[in-house]
C-alpha cells in the first residue's frame, strides 16, 4: 500500500484498522512518513504506544519489526552477533577435510553465519513496502546503547567488522515509545519527531471500545468510560490506561454483565488496577463511590 496522501486519508486509514487516533497523532505519523524522520511517542504505559506501530504496519502493509529495550542491552541482542556453533562445525568439517589450514577469517565470518536481529533485518530488508521499526521502551535501555542507537538512527547504517558496512537500501520507518522512567537523551530527541500520549477523552475511549469491542453492549461502554475516567482522577499509584479499559471491558462481557455491578466491579479489579494498594483502597469501598459519583454524573 502507498503511504497516505494526507493527514486525513491517514487518521482513516488507521480507524480502519482499529485504532481510533486523534488528529494530532495523526499529524505527527504523517510528517513521520513524509519526512522520513523517527517519531518518539512518550505517555504512560498502556495508552496504546505500541499499538501505533503495530496499526500502521497494517495500514501500510510493512512487516513489523520490533526491538524490546531493557537495562542491559547490547549490540549482539540488538543488531547482530556471530553463530558460534556453526562457526565451530564448520571450523571442524574444514579440519577433516584438510583444509583447515588454507581456509580464512572469510570463510567462517561471512554473512552465512551472521545472525540478523532485529536493527540490522530492518536495514537489509527488500520486502515491497519498507518495514516499521518499533524501538519499544527506549527509556529502558542504558545511556550506552542510546548512543549507539542515535548512530544507527543518522546514517541508517551498521558498520561489521569482518564484513563491513551494511547500509539501508531505503530506510525503515521508525518508531520509538518511552513510558518516561528517565528522560531519553536530548540528542536522540533532536533525531526524533515527538508526540506526546495522553490518556482519552471520554469520547475518544468510547469511540475505541466501540472499535475494538463491538459486540459489547453501548450502555456497558457508557457506563464503563464514565467510571474509568473517574477512577483516572483518584490518588492511585497507576491510573489505568485503555489497555485496562479494553481487558476490563472484555472481562466484563466474559461474565456477562449488561450492567456495572458493585460487587462485580470490586471482583474484577485485578484486570483493570496492577497494584494491591490500588486493589485494596477500591474494595475498601473506593469503588462503590466511584460508581456512585458516575451515576449521578449520568443523572
Amino acid at each position: 500500500m502507498t503511504t497516505p496522501a494526507s493527514i486525513d486519508a491517514l487518521q482513516q486509514a488507521l480507524a480502519a484498522e482499529g485504532y481510533v487516533a486523534d488528529r494530532d497523532l495523526s499529524t505527527a505519523l504523517f510528517l513521520s512518513l513524509a519526512l522520513g524522520r523517527p517519531l518518539l511517542l512518550e505517555g504512560e504505559a498502556g495508552v496504546g504506544k505500541t499499538e501505533v506501530a503495530r496499526t500502521l504496519a497494517r495500514t501500510l502493509g510493512s512487516e513489523l519489526i520490533r526491538l524490546q529495550c531493557y537495562e542491559g542491552i547490547d549490540v549482539n541482542t540488538a543488531v547482530y552477533e556471530w553463530d558460534y556453533p556453526r562457526q565451530m562445525l564448520e571450523i571442524r568439517l574444514l579440519e577433516a577435510r584438510g583444509e583447515a589450514r588454507e581456509a580464512g577469517m572469510r570463510d567462517i565470518f561471512s554473512e552465512e553465519f551472521l545472525i540478523r536481529r532485529p536493527l540490522l533485518r530492518a536495514l537489509e530488508d527488500r520486502g515491497t513496502e519498507p518495514p516499521v521499526l518499533l524501538i519499544d521502551e527506549v527509556d529502558r535501555a542504558d545511556e550506552e546503547f542510546e548512543a549507539f542507537l542515535l548512530e544507527i538512527l543518522s546514517d541508517f547504517a551498521v558498520t561489521v567488522p569482518e564484513i563491513g558496512t551494511i547500509r539501508a537500501t531505503r530506510p525503515p520507518r521508525v518508531l520509538l515509545t518511552s513510558n518516561r522512567t528517565r528522560e531519553v537523551h536530548d540528542a536522540l530527541k533532536r533525531r526524533c519527531l515527538y508526540h506526546w500520549i495522553d490518556y482519552p477523552t471520554a469520547q475518544r475511549e468510547l469511540a475505541i471500545l466501540e472499535a475494538r469491542l463491538p459486540g459489547l453492549p453501548a450502555a456497558l461502554a457508557a457506563e464503563i468510560v464514565d467510571f474509568v475516567q473517574r477512577l483516572r482522577t483518584a490518588d492511585l499509584t497507576k491510573v489505568p490506561g485503555i489497555a485496562e479499559t479494553l481487558d476490563w471491558a472484555a472481562a466484563l462481557t466474559a461474565l456477562g454483565a449488561d450492567h456495572l455491578d458493585p460487587v462485580q466491579v470490586e471482583g474484577t479489579l485485578g484486570v483493570l488496577l496492577k497494584y494491591q494498594e490500588d486493589v485494596a483502597v477500591m474494595r475498601n469501598g473506593g469503588a462503590r463511590n466511584v460508581l456512585l459519583e458516575a451515576e449521578a454524573a449520568r443523572g
